[in-house]
């Protein structure tokens, strides 16, 4: 096995570095570093075209629809730099999960209409999934969506529908045929958001961000063509889509970036004239975090590179999310205790607002921010399937339990 990088792989490292260094403006960096969520609408939009202009719109799409055709292994290592760099990993709706179902299962039409302007930043997505009474057990989902000539006619609730406020487009599951099965019985929608019957109520979260919302659909019209792929098929396509992205719910990226950030607050906070860095209980705690997060991406890495494990592999992704997410809770709190009382400066990111600069120049670089994400990351272990729910995975997939 080895443990480092080619020399080309690394050149191309250097290479995505360099570019970030040179062209990603320093205010979109700053508020990015912040982590207002969600952030505001038009920094997306900016970073977003600054990436579609380089051919980086989209790594993971196949080359004809704007991909970039690189390996795993440089998909993660620009990744990395992208963290490194405070940029925004952002559009995750649109350009991680519904795109490759678009891709797989769409028709042409579909691919033409949705891609480009999803790829440039023109339009933004959301996620229409989990139910007031639906939430990891989505075979439960009540929103039907009844054939009426050529438009589909849906009644329903959504619920921490990530991204309503500011998309212009969300991709639902919905309920088209409740006699059969409750897995065969859902099919995979595409609504605007604001057609008529449609009503978005932000949920406002711990740290005053309205990323998340209530999505009511009241006797809402679509037409039939929106549907994507063969009706009763959604469940099948939704398990497609978190297929496609087996490592992203390590939070891999976040985690090393979220690390550094702490250990830059231990270098500028004293205890006694010493660095709190310096001294033996902070070190202590930090190196432990580090090491986790070292055997994280190692972990991340020997799925990246097919490595064969007599483990199922749904089993082994379910334990980098138990890890990853159990680790940006780690790592936040980390820097809490680093900050001390810096920490009871809260700023609320109320409405996607950006924190007021001139107020932040007021406090240490590290401050504004940090105590927000740390709140941000006591959900962590729920969203994207709890803690309970991966450990009965892994239990029923690697144990047979």
């Amino acid at each position: 096995m080895r443990f480092d990088f080619s020399p080309e792989d690394e050149a191309f490292r250097l290479e995505v570095r360099a570019f970030f260094r040179e062209h990603l403006p320093r205010d979109l960096a700053r508020r990015f570093y912040i982590g207002a969520h969600p952030p505001p609408r038009s920094d997306v939009r900016r970073f977003q075209a600054l990436l579609h202009s380089r051919g980086w719109g989209a790594p993971h799409w196949p080359e004809e629809w704007g991909g970039t055709g690189w390996s795993p292994l440089r998909k993660h290592l620009f990744m990395d730099e992208l963290y490194r760099a405070d940029g925004l990993d952002y559009g995750w709706q649109g350009l991680h999960m519904v795109a490759p179902v678009i891709l797989a299962f769409g028709s042409q039409a579909q691919k033409r209409r949705f891609l480009p302007p999803m790829i440039s930043g023109e339009e933004f997505w959301a996620q229409g999934f989990s139910e007031p009474n639906a939430g990891s057990d989505l075979a439960n989902l009540k929103t039907q969506a009844v054939l009426d000539g050529d438009e589909w006619v849906v009644n329903g609730q959504k619920i921490w529908t990530s991204d309503a406020k500011m998309a212009e487009w969300g991709f639902f599951l919905v309920r088209t045929d409740p006699a059969v099965k409750p897995q065969r019985g859902i099919s995979f929608l595409l609504i605007k958001l604001d057609t008529p019957g449609l009503t978005i109520r932000p949920i406002v979260s711990i740290e005053g961000g309205d990323g998340l919302n209530e999505v009511f659909l009241e006797n809402v019209r679509v037409p039939r063509d929106q549907i994507v792929g063969e009706p009763g098929m959604g469940w099948t396509y939704a398990k497609y889509l978190l297929e496609k992205e087996r490592t992203a719910s390590a939070f891999l990226y976040f985690n090393k970036r979220e690390l550094e950030k702490a250990r830059e607050i231990a270098r500028g906070q004293t205890v006694n004239g010493i660095p709190l860095i310096d001294t033996p209980g902070y070190a202590r705690n930090l190196a432990r975090v580090e090491v986790d997060i070292l055997a994280l991406e190692y972990s991340v890495l020997r799925v990246l590179s097919h490595e064969q494990n007599r483990h199922n592999l749904d089993a082994v992704v379910s334990a980098l999310k138990l890890r990853g997410s159990a680790l940006q809770q780690r790592v936040t709190d980390l820097q809490l205790e680093a900050l001390g009382l810096h920490a009871l400066r809260f700023w609320d990111h109320g409405e996607g607002e950006v924190i007021d600069a001139d107020e932040a120049l007021r406090w240490p670089a590290f401050v504004p921010g940090r105590t927000a994400q740390a709140l941000i990351a006591r959900a962590s272990t729920i969203y994207g399937g709890s803690q309970e729910v991966q450990k009965n995975i892994i239990a029923k997939l690697a144990f047979r339990l």
